[in-house]
């Protein structure tokens, strides 16, 4: 197996001087690289891609043609304050996304984890959060503040409200509009979103088992088929499944919901 060699930048490429380049890093023709961007190893940058700083990106991610990472978030507060984004490793990133950095009033930050798919024009805000393994298909977009959980996949067209979570493994159909907090392991679809059931491909893809399948389905038939109050069906949970740590988290996303839950 050979070392990687220095970074390669085409001659037609624009790289401030100030920007890193990652060993076995290659940057394609007419790129603008701005300064304070750090790019990791073995990254791959398409043509006429823009890169702004300040932004870190990790090792190993693809960038597409015409994408714009690390730009200015679109917000009428913001003012020049120096606020970041920091992207993690082995994502890709198609024709077009962009990618914002985050604002003052949302902690200067936004952050992408590893191993994603952000599809052709997919939109990330300024100061989201988005885990890990999660698919963004074509033309999705999210609004200021939202966050992300892993494996999560967000359908083609969706648009989802600023400060809306989405849990971890959820499915959002394409077109979905969503305004309220998505359950783990759940899907939802619709204008304004409705959940639709419980994502079980997408587990059974991760590796749950059927005991973990039967304790979040049960868990969602108490929380949305059985007519109980919410804090009535999440006592029932907690009395009979009180060793499930995927009905756990599912508990727990609800305590921390601020925005509500989509029913």
């Amino acid at each position: 197996m050979t070392e990687p060699g220095p970074a390669r930048v085409h001659s037609t490429a624009v790289v401030a001087e100030s920007a890193v380049l990652g060993e076995g890093t290659r940057v394609g023709p007419y790129c603008v690289i701005g300064a304070d961007v750090t790019i990791g190893r073995d990254c791959e940058i398409g043509p006429h891609a823009v890169l702004e700083g300040p932004t870190r990106i990790g090792n190993g991610n693809r960038i597409f043609q015409f994408a714009s990472i690390g730009a200015p978030p679109q917000d009428t507060k913001y003012r020049g304050e120096p606020t970041r984004l920091e992207i993690g490793d082995r994502n890709v990133f198609r024709e077009g996304v962009t990618a914002h950095r985050g604002t003052a009033g949302g902690a200067g930050i936004t952050r992408i984890g590893s191993d994603g798919l952000y599809m052709a024009y997919s939109h990330v805000a300024h100061d989201c959060e988005i885990g890990n393994h999660v698919m963004m298909a074509n033309g999705a977009a999210l609004a200021g503040h939202v966050t992300i959980e892993d494996h999560a996949i967000v359908g083609g067209l969706v648009a989802i409200h600023q400060h809306t979570r989405i849990g971890e493994s959820a499915m959002l159909g394409g077109g979905a509009m969503v305004v309220m907090d998505i359950l783990p392991f759940c899907t939802a679809v619709g204008d304004r979103a409705r959940l639709a059931g419980v994502n079980v491909i997408g587990i059974k893809r991760r590796g749950f088992d059927d005991a973990a399948i039967r304790a979040v389905r049960s868990a969602y038939r108490l929380l949305f088929q059985s007519k109980l109050k919410l804090e009535e069906a999440l006592l029932r949970i907690r009395a009979e499944q009180p060793g499930s740590p995927e009905v756990d988290r599912m508990v727990r996303f609800i305590e921390g919901s601020k925005r509500g839950i989509c029913r």
